[in-house]
């Protein structure tokens, strides 16, 4: 899968990927872009609640439901023993916009960034076996790599690789 606007953000669990991404896609959208973002779960997710009229819906059977509002929409399929559906699949079925990022998603072959962090479940870094990894984030900005490498906090640094890296143009930071 190649995508000249999509960079996957992976790591083990609590190395510090979403936090990257959600800093990621504000130092995007302040430089004039339009930024999409998928995150793949491990783990059961429900948005909505017991007692809501979606969650009625959905535990009476239904397939798909739609939520919208005057700011927000969103659409939940139960797929009761289906297959999830692919990463391309669900790209496929974005809008048009400027930048994907995608948190996880490991073993997809897209260009990505590692996160290494001390909270991580793991230590073992990722790169040296996936040659799909082109940067490294950490702590300290240092790692044992020949990958370029960047401290987490110098997020206008990793915008500007990324916009590199995309071919993005790009509102210069400020």
């Amino acid at each position: 899968m190649t995508n000249p606007r999509l960079i996957g953000i992976v790591g083990w669990k609590n190395s510090g990927k979403t936090t990257l991404v959600a800093r990621l896609v504000e130092e995007f959208c302040a430089r004039g872009l339009k930024v999409s973002a998928i995150k793949h779960a491990h783990n059961q997710f429900d948005i909505d609640h017991k007692g809501r009229d979606s969650c009625h819906m959905r535990e009476a059977g239904a397939y798909q439901i739609a939520l919208v509002s005057q700011r927000r929409c969103a659409l939940m399929t139960e797929l009761r023993g289906e297959e999830p559906p692919t990463l391309a699949q669900i790209i496929d079925s974005l809008d048009v916009c400027d930048l994907i990022l995608v948190e996880g998603y490991k073993k997809e072959k897209h260009i990505k960034i590692e996160v290494r962090g001390e909270g991580a479940i793991k230590q073992q870094a990722l790169a040296p076996s996936d040659p799909s990894i082109i940067a490294v984030v950490t702590q300290s900005g240092t790692a044992k790599d020949t990958l370029p490498c960047f401290n987490r906090i110098k997020v206008t640094q990793i915008a500007d690789f990324i916009a590199d890296k995309c071919e993005l143009d790009l509102v210069p930071a400020k």
